[in-house]
């Protein structure tokens, strides 16, 4: 697999546009349309914008859409990112865009039509060199609505403060990000052997070099989560096994956050097997059973009673998807590392 450099130089085009979107996407075709038109709706900087969607070798239609739609805009372009993986195809807008700046957006968000505008605002009054706002979430369907409802819970999800949409200010990393283009000569592009947490390890980066990272509420996005319990395990197993490749990368532990689900996954799993032994082996399991039931069920009260009574049945088994995936994930990294296994089923990135 392709070894990512730390640092890269870059052409610098001497005429061009202000800021760069990049748009990493593959098999959006019921998506992409909406989401052109928020980009399309965003407010041009000074100097214009250029509007870079990075095409994973859709194969559902995406690809003709966007097309259609570059032939009528002139400034969209669609690149080509054959191995699919997202932190390749931002390496690919990244190495041809022409602006100072750099915004990245998402396919699964919509977007106030300040959006771009903000960043680039929030990016020369902090003085940081990432930006971006908060992780607010919109959803249809009561399940939907209940995962999104969950996303925003500390309990839930830990203590990342981009999930908390009125927290300003100083954070470990940020929703998407918008950086100034010289940023990626000093710290280098994504880590394209990473399928999930590449943007983790990158704000890693920028933080190790002595710079700021900035969450701002004024930056202001719609991010619609998965709206089923497979997707979404799916999802935060391959959280949780890429976040054990970063660990390994950088050397230092991972915070208390990060640890606590695949702890308490592996404590129910040794518990499961003594209690195959011993009766204080069962006891022990059932006591950590209802413990952690005991702290679901108050943390679903509690989320239920900010977004709506009607939620509060699914919450609790949405909140353990979070939980337990996270902490299989974790744990099936170490145990691949420990094996010098590859990463297997958890490479196949999806939706």
């Amino acid at each position: 697999m392709q070894t990512q450099p730390q640092t890269t130089s870059m052409h610098r085009a001497t005429i061009g546009p202000a800021v760069s979107v990049i748009v990493p996407c593959r098999n959006e075709r019921t998506t992409i349309d909406a989401f052109m038109r928020d980009l399309l709706a965003q407010r041009p900087p000074e100097g214009g914008i250029e509007l870079l969607i990075v095409d994973g070798a859709s194969d559902d239609g995406t690809r003709e859409i966007l097309d259609g739609w570059s032939q009528e805009y002139p400034n969209v372009r669609v690149i080509d990112n054959p191995r699919k993986i997202v932190s390749c195809g931002m390496n690919r807008a990244i190495e041809v865009a022409r602006g100072a700046t750099i915004v990245r957006m998402d396919v699964h968000t919509r977007y106030a039509d300040d959006y771009v505008e903000r960043c680039v605002e929030t990016l020369e009054t902090t003085g940081a060199a990432n930006v971006g706002g908060p992780a607010r979430t919109v959803a249809e369907g009561r399940m939907g609505r209940t995962i999104a409802a969950a996303y925003g819970s500390r309990f839930a999800v830990g203590g990342a403060q981009f999930h908390f949409p009125d927290y300003e200010g100083e954070v470990d990393t940020v929703t998407y990000g918008c950086w100034r283009r010289d940023l990626f000569d000093e710290v280098g592009l994504f880590d394209e052997n990473l399928v999930r947490n590449q943007d983790d390890e990158h704000n890693l980066r920028i933080r190790r070099a002595g710079h700021r990272i900035w969450q701002s509420p004024a930056i202001q996005s719609w991010y619609q989560p998965r709206a089923s319990l497979r997707a979404l395990a799916r999802q935060y197993y391959q959280y949780g096994y890429w976040k054990v490749a970063v660990i390994r990368k950088h050397r230092i532990p991972a915070s208390v956050r990060h640890l606590v689900p695949s702890a308490f996954v592996a404590t129910l799993a040794l518990l499961a097997v003594a209690a195959t032994f011993s009766q204080l082996g069962r006891l022990l399991l059932v006591g950590l059973l209802a413990i952690y039931a005991t702290f679901v069920l108050a943390g679903s009260v509690g989320i239920a009673a900010r977004k709506g009574w009607t939620l509060l049945p699914l919450l609790p088994l949405t909140i353990a998807t979070f939980h337990v995936s996270y902490g299989v994930g974790f744990l099936n990294g170490l145990l691949g590392h420990a094996l010098g296994r590859g990463p297997g089923a958890a490479a196949e990135l999806t939706r």
